[in-house]
């Protein structure tokens, strides 16, 4: 399932507005991300190959768990219209199939004069944080609304 989209402006945002999103990990989220992407390491795609590794079994792409970041980014938190500027990622242990990973991105600094965001990102297993690090995305304003997002399921108020 899709997460809603929920358009925020730059005037909406606060530090510590914080949101998260739960994805379960399935082996057709990583044979996919393997055929889009042209990744085909055996340790995402084979249980034979990855059974001989520390892992011990098949794991997720690391950017793969880090593109969840980017579905909060651009439907919840700011939500349509953002544009990443830049990301940090710390990978910090493996994502394996089956794992239900918790993406939490929260707002740590605001920079009016340039309508950036930085957000502290962290995406946790049972607790674990298994990735971290921090965007920098530019946020619309509220005058710049585009009708078209607040028609697909925004608001300029949400």
């Amino acid at each position: 399932m899709l997460p809603e989209l929920r358009v925020l402006y730059f005037e909406d945002l606060e530090v510590g507005l914080s949101e998260t999103l739960t994805k379960v990990i399935a082996s057709s989220d990583v044979v996919g991300f393997a055929e889009i992407t042209g990744d085909r390491n055996p340790i995402h795609l084979s249980e034979h190959f990855a059974a001989r590794t520390p892992f011990g079994t098949r794991i997720a792409h690391g950017l793969y768990t880090a593109g969840l970041i980017s579905a909060v980014l651009g439907t919840r938190l700011p939500g349509p219209g953002a544009v990443y500027i830049s990301q940090t990622l710390n990978f910090r242990a493996p994502v394996r199939i089956g794992d239900t990973v918790d993406v939490t991105v929260t707002v740590a600094e605001l920079v009016p004069e340039r309508r950036r965001a930085r957000l502290t990102c962290t995406c946790s297993v049972a607790g674990e944080v298994v990735l971290d690090g921090e965007a920098l995305v530019k946020v619309p304003k509220k005058e710049e609304a585009d009708p078209l997002a607040i028609r697909m399921g925004g608001s300029p108020t949400a």
